[in-house]
């Protein structure tokens, strides 16, 4: 009669590489992300001829939610906190959701669980209409506080 016995569980080296495995798409996106901040931070939108205008405000001359965001990024990128929330206050605040969400991910993925964000409607609908008043106010006479 053969006698079968359990594996040892693996120790060291092994669980690492499985928390490497684990977190190998959160630390992917950090790449991606730091990469374009880095290139954002490097190249300044500023100047002239380094970045696509905006299409919208080319062609209509209305701010989109997303204008200044380059900008924006470029000043925080800098440390300049105050000039990124005058570029873009929205796409700054969507920095801040993006890192710590971003944080949450590595957490759950160095713990092996599952991410799977979700917004319920009322939230997703309340998001959107705040951008949509961003875009608005903004657009308006007394919302030039809010212009890039």
């Amino acid at each position: 009669m053969t006698s079968y016995r359990a594996a040892a569980a693996p120790t060291g080296r092994p669980a690492r590489r499985g928390a490497l495995r684990r977190t190998a798409v959160p630390l992917g996106v950090l790449g991606a992300v730091a990469a374009g901040f880095g290139y954002v931070a490097a190249v300044d939108p500023g100047q002239p001829g380094h970045y696509p205008a905006c299409p919208l405000l080319y062609y209509t001359g209305v701010y989109c939610p997303g204008c200044g965001g380059l900008r924006g990024a470029h000043a925080l990128a800098h440390g300049h906190l105050g000039a990124a929330l005058g570029c873009n206050a929205a796409a700054v605040a969507g920095y801040a959701v993006f890192a710590v969400v971003w944080v949450i991910w590595l957490i759950r993925s160095l713990r092996g669980r599952a991410f799977e964000p979700a917004l319920r409607p009322g939230v997703l609908y309340a998001l959107c209409g705040l951008l949509l008043a961003f875009t608005v106010i903004r657009n308006l006479s007394f919302g030039t506080a809010l212009v890039p």
